[in-house]
């Protein structure tokens, strides 16, 4: 089966998820497979201001997931009027330039959500992202500004879209015998757990009929 997280970057749920996707991919290695893709927030997605953002972290971080720490609204810049998707891109470049796992998008969204740091700004951004990667600065700059990066996160985007939800993080979850559930907005490990567990003995089980009984007849 498949696992598919779509993200943003900025998004302080897909942070404070990150440990979820990690133990995910840790529990089901080798028997399902994992793939992220960028969902980029739209302009009215993201806060008004650097006020509104910390009452945001206030209740996600401290109401509902406890955490020891605040997130640091340093990033938002109220003149970019919510165009924040150069972190996107770049995350992707890196992918397409052959870092596939979380590192540098980890590294973008620590960058920003813990450090403050600006990176709506591509030269900011590509920083951070290169020295996560050891990747050539430049390189990756030119692949961020690339119509084929920017198409590919216009797909994942749409393909996110498409699920009719508008919840970051968002989970897909896809089987052999065609069974799709979706999570959006959920940041706790157990539901996604268990919708796998169900899934992967469903397919099982369909394996262990098809090996006693074969395919069905055609009529």
């Amino acid at each position: 089966m498949k696992v598919t997280y779509y993200l943003e970057i900025f998004s302080s749920w897909c942070y404070y998820t990150e440990p979820v996707w990690s133990e995910l991919k840790r529990r089901y290695a080798g028997r399902a497979e994992f793939e992220w893709q960028i969902a980029l927030m739209g302009p009215q997605d993201y806060p008004a201001s650097r006020a509104q953002c910390d009452w945001f972290y206030r209740r996600s971080g401290g109401t509902v997931m406890h955490t020891p720490y605040m997130l640091n609204s340093g990033w938002f810049e109220a003149e970019r009027r919510g165009h924040y998707q150069a972190a996107g891109y770049v995350a992707e470049a890196g992918r397409q330039l052959g870092v596939t796992d979380d590192r540098i998008r980890l590294a973008l969204a620590e960058a920003a959500l813990r450090e403050g740091q600006r990176i709506g700004d591509l030269g900011t951004a590509v920083t951070v992202a290169a020295q996560a990667g050891n990747l050539d600065p430049k390189k990756l700059r030119r692949a961020a500004a690339s119509a084929a990066v920017r198409a590919r996160v216009a797909a994942s985007t749409a393909a996110f879209l498409a699920h009719q939800v508008n919840q970051r993080p968002a989970f897909v979850l896809t089987d052999v015998i065609g069974d799709k559930a979706v999570f959006s907005g959920l940041v706790r490990l157990e539901p996604l757990a268990a919708t796998i567990e169900a899934m992967l003995h469903d397919t099982a089980a369909y394996a262990a009929h098809a090996a006693h009984h074969g395919r069905p007849p055609s009529r």
